[in-house]
Formats: structure tokens, sequence, C-alpha cells
């Protein structure tokens, strides 16, 4: 069983993209640059062509993480919808749906229990995701995250 989440420990890191992929894409651009520098007299079109293709892999990597994050972030919001729905108060309920999609992220990871009050909280006080995630005292862990 993975250590109990809370604010410190909720970041999710990848390792195959955060510790290899990223970091061995960023160095193929170094390495092409510095090439290019250093040979430029030899084939100039096809190391100015290694640099383009360097920064299309990083632009497609990072471009993919963005991707699913987004993905993740829409099914979180509706997943927080229909928690809304069942736990919030009517008039709570209505006014929930000003709630910033940021707003809405932060929420996630509140307990059923102390959620009511971190909406209103968020709505009047005009919380960030961070602000909100910093106000959680009773920690709802999501292990499932991209």
């Amino acid at each position: 069983m993975p250590e109990p989440q809370s604010y410190k420990n909720h970041t999710r890191w990848f390792p195959p993209f955060h510790f290899f992929a990223a970091p061995v894409l960023v160095l193929n651009l170094i390495f092409a640059i510095a090439l290019t520098i250093h040979h430029w007299n030899w084939h100039r079109v096809l190391f100015l062509w290694y640099i383009v293709l360097s920064l299309a892999l990083i632009v497609l990597a990072i471009g993919s993480r963005v991707m699913a994050l987004k993905a993740q972030d829409r099914v979180i919001c509706l997943e927080e919808r229909l928690r809304f729905a069942a736990l919030l108060p009517a008039d709570l309920l209505a006014r929930s749906k000003a709630l910033s999609q940021d707003q809405l992220i932060g929420l996630r990871f509140a307990s059923d229990d102390e959620l009511p009050a971190l909406v209103k909280r968020a709505l009047d006080e005009h919380l960030t995701r961070d602000q909100i995630k910093k106000s959680i005292n009773s920690w709802r862990p999501d292990y499932f995250r991209v």
C-alpha cells in the first residue's frame, strides 16, 4: 500500500517520462546544437534538421503529457460535479456552478465531510487550487492520477 497521500506528497511523478524520456530528449537537443556549432561546415542542412527534429520530439513529448492531463482534468471536473450533487445542499449546489476548473481540481482531495464547508469557502474567498489543497484537513487520496 502506498504511503498515505497528503499535500506534501500528492505530486505524481512518472519515472519513465520525468526521469528518462524528458532528460534524454533535452540532452538530444543539446547534442544537436553542439554538433551544429562544432561541425557547421560539414552538413549545415543536416545539422539544422537535427535541431528541428530534436525540438519536434520535445514538443511531442510535452504535448502528449499536456493532453493526458487535460483529459484527466475533464474527468475530475465531471466526478466532482457528481459528488457535489450527492453531498452539497441545494443552495450550495446551485452556487457551485461558479467554481473554476482549477478550484474543482483542488476540491477533489477534500473528504466528503469537509467538502461543503470548503466549497463555500472557495466560493466566498475565491481560493486558488493550491490554497484549497492546503486547507484540506482530511485528505481523500487519488492514486489513479496521470
